[in-house]
């Protein structure tokens, strides 16, 4: 009978030295069930095991058979084939596998990947030499530090081929979320954005922002900046300074990675959940994402911070968030109680007209709601768009008949030729006029 060769591993070998000992007698039970740490009637299944079958005892019965758990091919079949639709084409092994235990076909994650990398449906990605950032732990409670920042992506594919903005605001204790997809990344949409946080939480005590020139103005104060004492801030900058809340700068992105990491999860996650789910306006967008995305994303991602208190302030009576959350522009007022913005006239009512109004250096609010309101004194006062003025006779006639004015012919210019008895024709006369001294007399 020829040898028969077995193949161990580290572990069946060091296993087999133990038995080995315990047989001969060199070595308890107790002691080595301690050392393989193993139960006392394992050691005694494995020591028959040895006198029966020699050093192949240490092998598993299975090696190199199927697996007791191995799900079927049809199984695999089905999946790879759902997998394959044009709606989960780019899909990767974890999300996939969420939308396949919504559809009833439970497969791990890790199985999927397996199956997904043999037929090309998914490369796994190269493990990249990162710079290394020293690491910051997360703040003790909801509300202490909120990171702010949008991101400029496809986030409708058949939203016309251009890409919107998400305006996003993520807790950095409890990675609790808020966003908005808007078509510009203004400070109107930043102010809209904020408000919809305070309304849901409160005040919270700091935001975490980048030096984006929404934030932070790298320019000296202005002139009614310095006249009034304060330094030189944009328009979130001085409505975070009137709701007591304080606003912290990064000086690199990897500062704020918490948020640039959320911004990778949903340009992977939220644009195939709006394509499965079949959102095709910035309406829906926007109500998938208040109604749907955010709450799966609260009960997906968040965690549960160090220590329970809310560190959120409510809106007090004098945080007016109509007039906070406002652009404010200074603007000289006119004799005619009149003031220029963005190239139109506004103009305060004949109502509400008092004295000291004409000359003064006021500031105009222009709130989210798309009124206009002009600050004097302590008070508000209404402004209404004044008309445009009504072009002339000869400029209508002209545009309707579709003709341009006619521009006016040049006038030739003559030379001015002096006749033969001019006096500077004569020699001596030019002479004597340029050298004669004036008669003092006549200039008295």
């Amino acid at each position: 009978m020829g040898l028969e060769r077995i193949a161990l591993s580290q572990r069946e070998r060091d296993r087999l030295k133990v038995l080995h000992a315990m047989s001969e007698g060199h070595l308890t039970q107790v002691e080595g069930a301690r050392r393989l740490q193993l139960s006392d009637r394992h050691i005694r299944r494995l020591l028959v095991r040895l006198h029966q079958s020699g050093d192949g005892a240490v092998v598993h019965r299975l090696r190199g058979q199927p697996s007791n758990r191995k799900l079927g091919a049809g199984v695999q079949e089905r999946t790879l084939r759902m997998l394959r639709q044009k709606q989960y084409a780019d899909f990767g092994p974890t999300l996939a596998a969420e939308h396949l235990a919504q559809a009833g076909v439970e497969v791990s994650r890790e199985t999927l990947r397996k199956w997904m990398s043999a037929v090309g449906l998914w490369r796994p990605r190269r493990q990249r030499v990162r710079k290394v950032h020293v690491w910051r732990e997360r703040r003790a409670t909801f509300g202490e530090l909120v990171l702010w920042d949008s991101s400029e992506f496809a986030w409708l594919e058949q939203y016309g081929g251009s890409e919107l903005q998400l305006i996003a605001m993520i807790d950095d204790a409890t990675s609790r979320l808020w966003a908005r997809l808007v078509e510009h990344d203004s400070t109107e949409e930043n102010l809209r954005t904020l408000e919809g946080w305070l309304r849901q939480h409160g005040r919270p005590v700091a935001f975490y922002t980048d030096k984006a020139s929404l934030f932070h103005v790298n320019r000296p104060a202005g002139r009614d900046e310095q006249l009034r004492g304060v330094p030189a801030r944009t328009q979130i900058g001085r409505a975070l300074e009137e709701l007591g809340i304080r606003g912290v700068l990064a000086h690199s992105p990897q500062a704020k990675g918490r948020i640039e990491r959320a911004f990778g999860t949903l340009q992977d996650r939220l644009v195939k959940e709006m394509r499965v789910a079949g959102v095709r306006t910035l309406p829906e967008a926007n109500g998938f994402l208040r109604e749907v995305f955010l709450p799966f994303w609260e009960q997906r991602f968040t965690v549960e911070p160090r220590r329970l208190r809310d560190a959120h302030r409510p809106l007090g009576r004098e945080h007016r968030l109509a007039q906070i959350l406002s652009v404010r522009l200074a603007r000289t007022v006119a004799l005619d109680h009149t003031v220029t913005l963005d190239g139109q006239r506004w103009g305060v009512p004949r109502e509400a007209v008092c004295a000291g109004l004409r000359g003064a250096r006021l500031e105009i609010e222009r709130r989210l709601d798309g009124t206009h309101w002009l600050r004097f004194r302590g008070s508000y006062l209404p402004l209404v768009a004044c008309p445009a003025a009504l072009p002339s006779p000869t400029a209508v006639s002209l545009r309707l008949t579709g003709r341009s004015k006619p521009k006016p012919e040049p006038q030739a210019k003559h030379k001015y030729i002096p006749p033969p008895d001019h006096p500077w024709r004569k020699p001596w006369k030019r002479t004597f006029l340029l050298c004669r001294k004036p008669d003092i007399s006549t200039l008295r």
